[in-house]
């Protein structure tokens, strides 16, 4: 029979199986399952999901399952009891309640000392932050904790009945350090105690066997990864490459082999990646999500919106959209609001604002690329991915805005696609190497507005927000 790996993306929105053959990486079988919408969740529904994903996929009936891997959205914490049950709800990476700790801890610290130990500054989204408010607020249930796992450690153990993760994903709790491991001062300092962690395996290695009841054998299930060091991998990064990944939030990272990144400014996250080497990134929660709200104001649905950008002036006719909807995380502004300056009677058309809104997403995005490319290697070329990457007039303003290259890829599910890479790691001994797709290729244009949109978001943003 046809040997086939398996990888897995449980992500805010949804668990997705893909069922790849080991050797050419063709997608054979797949499937997807809804998560709740929040920001906070029960983490046995993501078993559920998980469950109930793997069975429709079957990936048994697609050949012989060699392996498994499985990635998971960043920094969420989950708390369990000595029996493994939650004490409290998992708080995902975009719940900015404990806001108030993330900024005590700096203010404590300062923003070297975060960088220097654990390799970024703690904001709302790390784990560290969510253990303190739970032991500020909820004492009683705080008092419960056993042990504190991460979504795909938690995930892991479904799969295997055993506690693992892996560097990449533990790098985002704020209580790791890429290259010295757990720091387990931080977390007496702010969580009282130090509670179970799981163990930290290598890429490339397998954290136990697939459980019996799922049906597939028992082949090796891999260490797993967090979602963009999971994407990188299914990217197949290069040198000098940086992938801007447009979904609900967006994305902007590098895979480095050899550089560690420690910010002190607190606007990149020195991460791990799922090969042993280095992840800086830089994540904002207002993304693809922006476009989608301006465009059901604007009552039409998301292909006329882009129709709309599209014939809207260059400058939106001097609209500038701040896109801070939900608050923000680079830059680091949890209690923002979004905003709208520059409306006068000729601006303020549908055309225009849908434009606006294009320009601020991607005005964001082109922010956090610069910030990475100060303290990293410099990007030479932009591959863009996820839903928003489907956007035509968000593609056409991104390699003007960005100032590099743009490789827009075909659609696909690169975070799956690196878990399955990661899998076949593990069974044999040797990372495959995957068929890159490339959609299209795009180049600035030297025009003058994508300099001129540059300056004027810049502007507001700093006059309005003062970062």
């Amino acid at each position: 029979m046809k040997r086939v790996v398996v990888g897995i993306d449980s992500s805010t929105q949804s668990c997705k199986v893909l069922v790849l053959d080991a050797v050419t990486g063709a997608e054979l079988r797949s499937a997807k399952v809804p998560h709740p919408d929040g920001t906070s969740i029960d983490p046995r529904i993501w078993a559920d999901a998980l469950r109930s994903a793997w069975k429709q996929a079957d990936p048994g009936s697609a050949g012989t399952v060699i392996g498994v891997g499985l990635a998971a959205q960043q920094h969420g914490m989950v708390a369990l009891d000595s029996d493994g049950e939650p004490v409290y709800d998992a708080l995902l990476w975009n719940d900015t309640r404990s806001a108030p700790e993330a900024a005590a801890m700096v203010q404590d610290h300062g923003a070297a000392f975060w960088a220097h130990e654990v390799g970024s500054v703690p904001v709302a989204s790390f784990t560290l932050t969510k253990l303190a408010w739970l032991a500020r607020h909820e004492p009683d249930a705080a008092a419960r904790v056993h042990r504190v796992v991460l979504p795909h450690d938690y995930l892991n153990h479904v799969l295997t009945g055993r506690w693992f993760t892996d560097r990449s994903d533990a790098s985002g709790t704020a209580y790791f350090h890429p290259e010295v491991g757990y720091h387990e001062a931080v977390l007496h300092e702010y969580f009282g105690r130090l509670p179970e962690l799981p163990e930290v395996i290598e890429p490339g290695t397998s954290g136990g066997k697939l459980l019996a009841s799922f049906g597939a054998g028992e082949p090796p299930v891999s260490a797993g990864a967090g979602d963009n060091a999971a994407a990188a991998l299914g990217l197949g990064m290069r040198a000098g490459e940086i992938a801007v990944s447009i979904g609900t939030s967006g994305t902007v990272f590098a895979s480095v082999p050899d550089r560690p990144t420690a910010d002190p400014t607190g606007a990149v996250a020195g991460f791990a990646d799922a090969t042993g080497g280095y992840l800086p990134l830089l994540a904002v929660i207002n993304s693809a999500r922006v476009m989608a709200s301006t465009a059901e104001l604007l009552g039409v649905e998301l292909p006329e919106f882009d129709q709309l950008a599209s014939a809207g002036d260059p400058l939106a006719g001097g609209l500038n959209l701040m896109p801070y909807f939900d608050g923000e995380r680079t830059p680091n502004l949890p209690d923002a609001t979004g905003s709208l300056t520059g409306i006068s009677r000729a601006s303020l058309t549908r055309e225009n604002m849908a434009r606006a809104s294009v320009l601020s997403v991607m005005n964001s995005l082109a922010d956090a690329a610069r910030a990475l490319s100060e303290v990293s290697v410099p990007a030479q070329r932009a591959l863009l991915i996820g839903g928003g990457a489907r956007s035509k007039s968000l593609r056409a303003v991104a390699p003007d805005l960005l100032g590099i290259e743009v490789d827009v890829l075909a659609a696909g599910e690169y975070v799956a696609l690196g878990a399955a890479r990661q899998a076949a790691w593990a069974a044999t001994g040797e990372l495959p190497a995957f068929e890159r797709h490339i959609e299209t290729r795009l180049s600035p244009s030297g025009e003058a507005w994508g300099t001129q949109s540059r300056q004027l978001y810049a502007a507001e943003r700093t006059r309005l927000y003062g970062v």
